[in-house]
């Protein structure tokens, strides 16, 4: 059999000739896990990102053959020193929640830092340095990277947790910053706030920031069978995912030119509010995922992540780890079961799209889109929560899943639309979430945004602070540029992470958090919620009250 033999973090390994890409040879043959599967084959969110002669390369869209004798550097094989400073500034800043992407888009920053001091010593000396070792900086070679220098490269990334101002925080002040000296009870307070904002278990720490935090993909046995979604409505099953995924018999989806736009007309009437959402994408980072040993329990697809509630209520042919033990059982080995990027898009649950119309005394008609799934009645009783004057209609449509599971879906928009009613347009935007946790706007625009909150006790400032960050690039996301292309058959048609309309790191005006302390001693409150809602009704707010979502551009370039 003919080998192509590379060097992975400092070890020869010898792959064989017919694995397609640099991502399944990492992955299935040299057993390195830092690199995450979250796209491929399209190359967009980044997760698999590592180092090729000290040059950042996406490795799910990287053939085998064209290595041969090359240097790979994963975030494992990183200078030690340097894999040091790029953990102590991930945890001083809060710029890993899940971890899922964070070691792709290190290396992507880390290459950057080695592009950036090459130049410097071609400037010194008149001579190029080389790209062998694969980390030129030394243990304590400064990056010199800025702000907007970070912002294109993170375009080639995906985090959907961060919202990515953390993310740049760390990368501009590495070398400086260090991590919270957090004893063993400060850990488990920063987990907690973790897990009460993420809505499952969830751990904090440097486990997090090299992606070795348990994610179901990276723990499955050694030679577990591979399951994954075939073409024809059934499953196929191969020694390797790189088998499986080439005897599915699927085409890979791409961008459509469907325009994503409401699938729900606002009912006919003399409203104060109209307002009309689109279909839009969870598009958690780590694809749905789980194994199962015959007889056993299946490993959770939620390993240290809530996905938003996009993996929470799944139905049965689509819930990973119900298929993992299926498959186990019949097959009377391990298995792993694992969603494309693809797969997470077809058959993953959506918010709920909504058609409202409000009279200026808070009654009126809000029509929830409903495909099916799990039950709609959380949906119609946080609308009614919070107006309660309302009629709401369950309408059925043609779509992808839809759940009650989201974050905060009915409740959220319901929010916006009480804002809606009680200010043209508001000053300050205040917003009370389910459990308490207290949400203010004070600014809001392209020079910044002030958001000031209350969750009770802290717990942990980094990471509420992140989260807090992460909630607000959520709901101006949301508002203004989400959206998923839906044909007329109600099957989603962007089928890649660049066509759904996420905002990038260059987009996002620089938030400033405050924490009220004087609530310190109340027990702690998820506050995310309010936080993405009270965005979401600024934004709104901000881009002239149109009556349908995502308003197409940034609110400040749109406003009428």
């Amino acid at each position: 059999m003919s080998l192509v033999r590379l060097t992975v973090d400092g070890r020869e390994i010898e792959v064989p000739a017919g694995t397609p890409t640099l991502l399944d040879a990492l992955r299935d043959v040299a057993g390195v896990t830092s690199a995450k599967d979250g796209c491929s084959p399209q190359g967009q969110c980044g997760c698999c990102t590592v180092l090729v002669d000290g040059a950042p390369r996406v490795a799910c869209v990287t053939p085998v053959r064209r290595l041969a004798g090359r240097w790979i550097t994963t975030f494992d094989g990183l200078d030690p020193e340097r894999r040091r400073l790029w953990t102590e500034a991930f945890l001083a800043t809060g710029a890993s929640q899940c971890g899922f992407c964070t070691p792709g888009i290190v290396c992507r920053l880390e290459g950057l830092a080695i592009k950036t001091a090459n130049r410097a010593t071609t400037v010194a000396t008149g001579s190029e340095a080389s790209p062998e070792p694969a980390d030129p900086l030394g243990p304590t070679g400064a990056p010199g990277l800025s702000a907007p220098v970070v912002h294109r490269a993170l375009a080639a990334h995906l985090c959907r947790c961060t919202g990515w101002q953390t993310i740049t925080e760390a990368a501009v002040g590495l070398g400086e910053l260090t991590a919270p000296d957090r004893d063993a009870d400060a850990v488990t307070r920063a987990s907690f706030r973790a897990v009460i904002e993420g809505g499952s278990a969830q751990s904090v720490g440097a486990t997090v920031v090299a992606g070795s935090a348990g994610f179901a993909a990276d723990t499955a046995p050694e030679g577990a069978r591979v399951v994954v979604p075939d073409g024809d409505g059934g499953w196929t099953v191969a020694a390797t995912l790189a088998e499986a995924r080439m005897a599915s018999g699927k085409v890979q989806g791409r961008r459509s030119t469907v325009v994503a736009e409401p699938p729900l007309e606002v009912p006919d009437g003399d409203w104060a509010v109209r307002l009309a959402t689109s279909w839009i994408e969870p598009a958690y980072l780590e694809t749905d995922a789980s194994w199962c040993v015959p007889g056993g329990e299946p490993a959770t697809p939620l390993a240290n992540g809530g996905a938003f509630g996009g993996k929470v209520g799944a139905s049965d042919e689509n819930d990973v780890a119900k298929v993992a033990r299926e498959w186990a059982d019949r097959l009377g080995e391990p298995v792993r079961v694992l969603f494309s990027r693809e797969d997470v898009v077809r058959r993953g649950a959506k918010r709920p799209p909504i058609a409202a119309g409000l009279r200026a005394d808070g009654s009126g008609r809000v029509l929830v889109g409903w495909s099916g799934g799990a039950d709609v009645a959380p949906v119609i009783e946080r609308i009614v929560s919070v107006l309660p004057d309302v009629d709401v209609e369950v309408v059925p449509v043609l779509g992808p899943p839809t759940s009650a599971e989201l974050r905060g879906a009915g409740w959220a928009e319901a929010q916006v639309l009480a804002v809606a009613l009680a200010e043209t347009r508001p000053d300050e935007v205040n917003v009370i979430g389910p459990e308490g946790g207290r949400a203010r706007i004070t600014a809001f625009g392209p020079e910044g945004i002030d958001v000031t909150v209350s969750a009770g006790a802290p717990l942990d400032a980094v990471v509420l602070r992140s989260y807090v960050i992460g909630a607000v690039h959520a709901g101006l996301s949301w508002v203004a540029s989400e959206g998923l292309a839906v044909d007329a058959e109600g099957i989603p048609q962007d089928l890649t992470v660049r066509s759904f309309g996420i905002l990038k790191a260059s987009e996002l005006p620089q938030v400033t958090v405050t924490i009220d302390h004087d609530v310190a001693t109340d027990p702690a409150v998820p506050v995310g919620g309010a936080v993405f809602a009270a965005t979401a009704a600024a934004a709104w707010s901000a881009g002239g009250w149109a009556p349908a979502w995502p308003l197409g551009s940034l609110p400040w370039t749109c406003r009428p």
